[in-house]
C-alpha cells in the first residue's frame, strides 16, 4: 500500500519551471542588441547614383552649380559640370592632395552655403582607399567652434560615376 501511495504522490506533485535565468538573459541581451543596431546604422553612408538619360537639348539653369570631383591617377579635378574646371590638384609626393581638395571644397561651400550635393567621377582602376579619402574630403572637415573641435558639413549628398571618356587618356 505504501508503494501505491508513493507513486500517486509522485504523479500529483508537479515541478515548477524556473524562468529566472532566462529572464536575466533577456534583460541583458535586448539592450545589447538594440545598441548594436544604432551603431550599425550610424556607420552607413547613403549614396545617390546619377540617373542616366538626361536630355542634352533641355536648357540648363545657369544659377545651378553642379559640382563634381574627377579622380585621375595623377590628379584631382574639381569642376562645375556646366561651367568647366574650377581647380586642378596635382599629386604631391606621389599622393593625391586630399588636404587641398578639402580647402577647395570649403571655399566653394562659403560661396554656395545651401549646396549639399556633389558627384565623384572615378577612373575604372581607382582603388577603394582613394575613393574613401575623396569622399571624406568632400563630406566634412574639422573646424574650431569656440574651444571645441567639430566636424563641419560640406557636401554630404554624394553621387558616384565614371570619369568622362575623353579625359581617360593617361599622360
Amino acid at each position: 500500500m505504501d508503494r501505491l501511495r508513493m507513486l500517486r504522490e509522485r504523479r500529483e506533485h508537479s515541478a515548477d519551471l524556473d524562468v529566472t535565468p532566462f529572464m536575466n538573459l533577456m534583460i541583458v541581451l535586448v539592450p545589447v542588441l538594440l545598441l548594436s543596431m544604432v551603431f550599425t546604422h550610424m556607420a552607413v553612408i547613403d549614396l545617390d547614383f546619377p540617373a542616366g538619360g538626361a536630355d542634352p537639348n533641355k536648357p540648363l539653369d545657369p544659377d545651378k552649380l553642379q559640382l563634381e570631383v574627377q579622380v585621375y591617377h595623377n590628379q584631382l579635378v574639381v569642376a562645375d559640370a556646366r561651367g568647366g574646371v574650377i581647380r586642378r590638384l596635382k599629386k604631391k609626393g606621389g599622393r593625391h592632395d586630399f588636404e587641398g581638395l578639402s580647402n577647395v571644397m570649403q571655399e566653394i561651400k562659403r560661396r554656395v552655403p545651401k549646396k549639399r550635393d556633389i558627384i565623384i567621377l572615378l577612373e575604372a582602376d581607382t582603388d577603394y582607399q582613394t575613393l574613401v579619402s575623396v569622399m571624406d574630403s568632400v563630406r566634412a572637415y574639422d573646424a574650431t567652434l569656440g574651444a571645441q573641435l567639430v566636424r563641419a558639413e560640406l557636401f554630404p549628398v554624394i553621387s558616384l560615376g565614371d570619369t568622362p571618356v575623353r579625359s581617360r587618356k593617361r599622360a
